[in-house]
């Protein structure tokens, strides 16, 4: 079976979430973050999400029917798909007590040479005023499938870096440690569950050497420690942050960013996150920071 040229242009279906403080805080709290604009709720301001945080209201899109029906997959054929683009757009930050709507429509389908790949546009918006919220594109592979059909791209995501990493001598460096049940943790507070990252059983069983570490949950540890070393902590400072997911992280180990100023766009930062092996784990990394941002 394949994956159907014909899901270009079709629509993913909705979702709508009501967004809680327990909601914005539990994830936080998953990653180990523990600032006070994502974790005091006397704030005078309030609590607000990490931005990263629009997986979860994107999740019920991507992970959902229309998903499967657009793309002509079945239940096993999306669990086996890999997530290999996350570029999100921030137009606003996420509050508690926002009533927010997600849709999302495919806008590409081709063949590559590790299978055939669907690319994405989600749109998350006010439910009561339409306004935009977030933008992202999101990529997967179906491995080893072929595309049905003579592949279409209705427009292309917006360009990343042509280079997959950065200059070694003049990147700076945070190094992060993941602990082992960091997956566990991540899955129910960010309630994206598969079961290769917590599961030792499964994981081996498809061929991994062990549980690991959700992409999502590396470009989010990634998103929020260049908003701490590059945006002075402000989260409203994020406006852009995007990445390839191309390696595997092991829970128990460190990964470490390697980030550098963009000599030609100020306030973009580009990085790479390497695993505890050297290898690439995100790669063509780009931060884009509102003014003053470093």
């Amino acid at each position: 079976m394949g994956l159907r040229a014909s899901a270009v242009g079709q629509n993913l279906g909705e979702s709508v979430v009501d967004v809680t403080p327990r909601m914005t805080m539990a994830y936080a709290a998953g990653l180990g973050e523990d600032a006070e604009c994502y974790m005091d709720d006397l704030r005078a301001d309030g609590v607000v999400a990490p931005p990263p945080m629009c997986v979860i209201l994107e999740w019920p899109v991507i992970n959902g029917r229309g998903y499967r029906e657009a793309s002509g997959t079945s239940a096993e054929e999306a669990w086996g798909s890999i997530h290999v683009l996350q570029d999100s757009r921030f137009h606003r930050l996420v509050r508690p007590g926002d009533r927010l709507r997600t849709t999302g429509r495919v806008i590409q389908v081709r063949q590559t040479s590790a299978g055939a790949l669907m690319v994405s546009r989600l749109e998350t918006t006010d439910a009561k005023t339409g306004a935009p919220v977030i933008t992202s594109w999101f990529g997967a592979i179906f491995l080893r499938m072929d595309v049905e059909g003579t592949g279409v791209a209705l427009e292309e995501p917006p360009p990343l870096r042509t280079e997959r990493g950065v200059p070694t001598r003049e990147a700076e460096r945070l190094v992060i440690p993941v602990g082992r049940t960091l997956p566990h943790i991540y899955t129910e507070c960010a309630d994206i569950w598969n079961p290769i990252h917590t599961e030792r059983k499964i994981a081996l069983a498809t061929k991994l050497p062990d549980i690991i570490l959700h992409g999502t949950a590396t470009w989010a540890l990634t998103a929020l420690a260049l908003i701490r070393a590059r945006g002075g902590g402000d989260p409203a400072r994020l406006t852009r942050f995007a990445g390839r997911f191309h390696g595997m992280v092991i829970p128990g180990t460190d990964i470490t960013i390697e980030h550098v100023s963009d000599p030609e766009h100020p306030g973009t930062a580009q990085f790479v996150v390497k695993n505890a092996a050297g290898e690439l784990a995100i790669t063509h990394g780009l931060a884009e920071f509102g003014k003053g941002a470093s």
